[in-house]
């Protein structure tokens, strides 16, 4: 049986509710940043866009959203498909690497975003 240690939620409807929201906050940050694309826009509006404070927050909001809406769904298909059942008795140190290596790349691409986002 697979345990909640490793999981981002206290519980499945949590997790449930998080992929929902993550997603909606994605949506709306991708439509907008579509909306303002399909205007015209060029380096130094886009510039100018991003140097706005809520722009920033939105922005860092939607990264934040990502990582978590990923995490959720990596750790939800791993902990169906690597299993002991299916992988033998290495299956639980192999979710483990998988999500230890998820992890890992999701804490520095947002840790690089927010540099990205927040740096001068």
């Amino acid at each position: 049986m697979v345990t909640a240690v490793t999981n981002l939620g206290r519980s499945g409807l949590y997790d449930w509710l998080m992929q929902r929201v993550t997603a909606v906050i994605l949506l709306a940050y991708f439509l907008y940043v579509g909306c303002v694309l399909l205007g015209g826009v060029d380096y130094p509006a886009w510039k100018e866009l991003h140097a706005q404070t809520w722009m920033r927050v939105f922005s860092l909001l939607a990264l934040l959203s990502l990582g978590i809406h990923a995490w959720v769904g990596l750790w939800t298909v791993f902990t169906d498909y690597l299993t002991e059942r299916l992988m033998g008795a290495t299956g639980n140190v192999l979710r483990f690497a998988a999500l230890a290596f998820c992890a890992l790349t999701m804490f520095t691409y947002v840790v690089w975003g927010i540099q990205i986002l927040w740096g001068y």
